[in-house]
């Protein structure tokens, strides 16, 4: 655990969090820590990603006691699934970018920003359709729901962009830790872009649910159709590479320090597959898993 938490963060955070993250500390204090890595990273993102904490728990808090359904699911799901995801991405980004140097900064400082006011305005869309009883995308039925989802849009797209120029930081300055996780930085920045662009997919089809109507008999929490193809399985994949190729890369040194980077390219190139397998899957209207 410690490693993990040395891996990203040596040339931006303060040395005082460095020094400390080497020390023999509990994993309560050394969480409190990474915290405050991540504030001094990025505090745009640090505290998106509270903000979205918050939005989750009224989301959770409203499950329960708001029993209007939205496109056959209840009206709060969603908005918890977008909370934790957009806070778990926001996050998760401003940890890798921590290790970088700080010739780095402005550029950390600006995609921050932009990433945190897109993942922020897109939440917010989502539960303000939720409150109004209305489906967020895909949603042209009023002058007002074509505004919204338009917005959303707009957001995605800079948060693309944004994403985009976090490949070529990473790409063009050193990263601390080990090889693998370098390389899983390197790699999973832009799987993970790829996952969004599935996203780009669904907006030009105006619908995730390929060879039937959105909604209908789906994967229970999730949604996904067992009835025809979803696009949304690839998305999600393809979006929490984000998370996974960078654990994947700094599980490989420890286990086969000589060989991380090659298992890693590996490890990221069947990932690949897997979401190109899967959106493939969707296209063709076939369920991942077909229910009765």
């Amino acid at each position: 655990m410690k490693s993990l938490l040395l891996a990203g963060v040596p040339a931006l955070a303060t040395p005082a969090i460095q020094s400390a993250l080497a020390a023999d500390l509990s994993l309560g204090q050394r969480g409190a820590l990474a915290v405050q890595a991540l504030h001094h990273t990025s505090p745009a993102l640090a505290w998106a990603g509270w903000l979205h904490v918050g939005l989750a728990v009224v989301a959770l808090g409203l499950l329960p006691l708001d029993h209007r359904l939205v496109t056959g699911a209840p009206a709060w799901l969603k908005p918890l699934k977008f909370a934790v995801a957009d806070g778990l991405f926001v996050w998760t980004l401003a940890w890798l970018l921590a290790g970088l140097p700080g010739a780095a900064r402005p550029a950390v400082t600006a995609i921050g920003w932009g990433v945190a006011l897109s993942m922020t305005v897109e939440t917010a869309v989502i539960f303000v359709q939720a409150a109004r009883g209305q489906t967020s995308h895909y949603n042209t039925s009023s002058a007002l729901n074509t505004v919204l989802f338009a917005a959303m849009g707009i957001f995605i797209v800079l948060n693309t962009l944004f994403s985009l120029w976090a490949v070529y930081v990473v790409w063009h300055y050193p990263l601390p830790g080990s090889a693998g996780y370098g390389w899983g930085v390197r790699l999973g920045l832009p799987l993970s872009i790829a996952g969004a662009l599935v996203g780009g997919f669904m907006i030009r089809q105006f619908g995730h649910t390929v060879g039937a109507p959105d909604g209908g008999p789906g994967w229970p929490g999730l949604g996904w159709s067992t009835r025809a193809g979803d696009l949304r399985i690839a998305h999600f994949l393809g979006l929490h590479a984000l998370q996974i190729i960078p654990v994947l890369g700094w599980a490989l040194s420890r286990w086969q320090p000589t060989k991380a980077p090659a298992l890693t390219w590996a490890g990221a190139a069947l990932y690949a597959l897997a979401v190109a397998m899967l959106f493939g899957q969707a296209l063709a209207g076939q369920p991942l898993w077909r229910g009765r």
